[in-house]
């Protein structure tokens, strides 16, 4: 099977014949064939593939030939519909497999039938435009059969009545529910269970494995073999679904759960109602008592706090006496029954996060503009990771494009607890010594300096004038991104992009069809953005991207490998910046036709020692420090 793979994907194999614009890569050929021994021994691999090396259809192939029952997971939902619209029918079309593939997202990404006609009888809707958008979805809820929410493209991502219509594992009724015979969630997950190959994402992957927070069961376990893609995503969507969490939003939405629920039983608002109205304003009391904190912090940092420790004891007074008179009335409905185990369940996870006396994991909490969330988060979860696959008794092969350090996997290998892992690090196949160049500016400040960014706009607007725009200005803080939009307004003829100025579906169209438009993005573009062809031929990266040192996870980390005798900048903070970087950098060269200039900004390269490091990571390409270099890569001359 294992030389068929291969062959497959070879000259003479199907997809050179069927698939427009096929490309027989050696490259990935060998990852094919590395994903099916792993399928077939049910072994954990390791798989670097570089942009253009053709990943996707290296782990499809063994996986549909296999046989066996593959859970696919990709990054993020985008992703997760391509594959499952676009890459996965290509490959069954051309292999003719007559196998079963299932989409499966998370529970709120489907429309709850029994929520939306709460909706629609209780009204309290903010705006005209609400009243119109529960229209919209009340009419697409009758042609709809998938019930997913992607499919009414129309109504806002963001909008808030999609909480309204779709449900969470607390206020869901189960089989209780006088639409489950309709449900769109419990029809999907029917689909997965009976299906070959199951497509899903990170997110309902960790939380279906980690803390089966989807319900209706297992769909996931059974499964021969898990591939993931983007999986250099991996350890931190692992750090939040292996967290306790309890969040403002979660308590007011008990509070209107449990009113809702009570117009199923007659008498029981009466008695309830003063306790339900009680939660809302000890939750805005115990926000505003914490606005004199920083926005993220350890715990530690406010638990001394009195009037903090005041209102942290009324909100657990207030949801204890909802949870005891909710005892009462538990049995007069699965509504009921639901509201009275989530308030005691909430009861339980708010004594355990002010306990921050916990060795095993840090208690932080974060602040939004009108709510918080308190957080207990492992430090290590590398053995938490190492007992899923245990329990799985499945392979499972981990693959991105951005996976070692300078050649390496030990550090991806160790944060997900895997012990001589097999692994295969296989390189773009693009020509960067012909298509691309790295520009390392001379003479800018030390990235601290208070002038900086002034300085790093001022060196980058030659390659700006060289390039007539077509650019990604990458920034590793939002600070930084506003002033450099600031210092490029009216300096540059080419029209601007800025994060936070509009959603970010419409700022990379917009850019993709200005045709020499200037891009300034943060976190959200380093990575998944593509836009191939030459409307992105520059990308800048401001500085190295070393994660905030305000992190408290991060910060309690940090300590745990200094007490265990090792170098956290070494071990941890120069790894995790180098497959940040890699990122970044990766969003230059998206085609074996594109051509471009990745300008570094950051002197540390060059004068620190750890540089060599992010250098020798990124992809073979030469390097100058001369503008004039810039200017003759984009005139043509070699």
């Amino acid at each position: 099977m294992h030389e068929s793979v291969e062959e497959l994907l070879g000259a003479e194999g199907p997809f050179a014949r069927e698939v427009p614009g096929f490309v027989p890569r050696k490259v990935q050929q060998v990852m094919a064939r590395a994903v099916a021994e792993a399928i077939d021994d049910r072994h954990a691999l390791i798989a670097e593939a570089g942009t253009g090396t053709g990943k996707t259809f290296a782990y499809l192939v063994p996986a549909m030939v296999s046989g066996k029952r593959v859970i696919i997971s990709t990054g993020t939902k985008a992703l997760q519909d391509q594959l499952f619209h676009r890459d996965l029918p290509r490959v069954r079309s051309v292999l003719g497999a007559p196998l079963a593939a299932a989409l499966l997202k998370g529970r709120a990404n489907y429309l709850c039938l029994h929520r939306l006609e709460q909706a629609r009888n209780e009204g309290h809707f903010s705006s005209r435009e609400q009243v119109s958008q529960l229209q919209s979805i009340h009419a697409w809820s009758k042609a709809t059969t998938s019930g997913d929410r992607a499919e009414l493209a129309e109504l806002p991502e963001d909008s808030p009545l999609w909480p309204r219509v779709t449900s969470t594992t607390e206020n869901c009724l189960g089989s209780d529910c006088p639409f489950f015979a309709d449900c769109f969630v419990v029809k999907a997950r029917r689909a997965a269970q009976e299906a070959d190959i199951v497509v899903v994402n990170h997110h309902l992957l960790f939380a279906d494995l980690a803390i089966r927070q989807e319900g209706f069961g297992e769909i996931l376990p059974g499964a021969h073999a898990f591939i993931l893609d983007e999986a250099h995503q991996v350890p931190e969507l692992a750090g939040q679904f292996f967290s306790i969490t309890l969040t403002a939003r979660q308590l007011t939405e008990l509070a209107t759960d449990t009113l809702a629920e009570c117009a199923s039983a007659s008498g029981a608002l009466a008695t309830l109602q003063p306790l339900i109205e009680a939660i809302t304003p000890a939750v805005r009391r115990l926000r505003l008592a914490l606005d004199r904190f920083p926005a993220k912090a350890a715990f530690v940092v406010i638990e001394r706090d009195a009037e903090v420790e005041l209102e942290l004891e009324g909100v657990r007074l207030a949801l204890d006496e909802l949870a005891c008179a909710l005892d009462v009335h538990a049995e007069r409905s699965r509504g009921l029954a639901a509201v009275h185990e989530r308030a005691m369940a909430m009861s339980a996870r708010l004594t355990h996060l002010c306990d921050s006396s916990a060795r095993d994991s840090v208690h932080w909490y974060e602040l939004s503009a009108h709510g918080f969330a308190l957080h207990a988060t492992p430090l290590d979860l590398s053995q938490p990771l190492r007992e899923l696959r245990e329990q799985s008794h499945a392979a499972w092969i981990f693959t991105s494009a951005t996976l070692s350090i300078a050649g390496r996997f030990d550090h991806f290998a160790r944060q997900l607890g895997l012990h001589d892992p097999r692994s295969v690090c296989h390189d773009s196949p693009f020509d960067y010594a012909r298509q691309a160049l790295a520009y390392l500016p001379k003479g800018l400040p030390e990235p601290s300096a208070r002038d900086y960014t002034d300085k790093m706009i001022e060196a980058v607007l030659p390659v700006l004038e060289a390039s007539a725009g077509r650019a990604f200005l990458l920034f590793t803080s939002h600070r930084a991104l506003r002033l450099a939009a600031e210092l490029l307004e009216g300096r540059v003829p080419y029209p601007l992009f800025v994060q936070g100025s509009a959603p970010r579906h419409q700022l990379l169209s917009g850019f993709r069809e200005s045709g020499n438009g200037v891009l300034l993005g943060a976190a959200s573009f380093w990575e998944g953005v593509d836009v191939a062809g030459e409307a992105l031929s520059v990308v800048v990266i401001d500085k190295l991207p070393f994660a905030a040192p305000d992190d408290p996870v991060l910060v309690a980390r940090l300590e745990v490998l200094r007490e265990s005798g090792l170098n956290p900048f070494v071990e941890w903070q120069i790894p995790n910046a180098v497959i940040a970087l890699k990122q970044g950098a990766g969003r230059l060269i998206r085609d074996i036709n594109d051509r471009g200039v990745l300008v570094l900004c950051d002197p540390r390269l060059t004068s620190k020692g750890y540089g060599r490091i992010f250098l020798a990571s990124l992809p073979p390409m030469p390097r100058s420090a001369d503008v004039e270099d810039v200017r003759a890569f984009f005139r043509g001359i070699p």
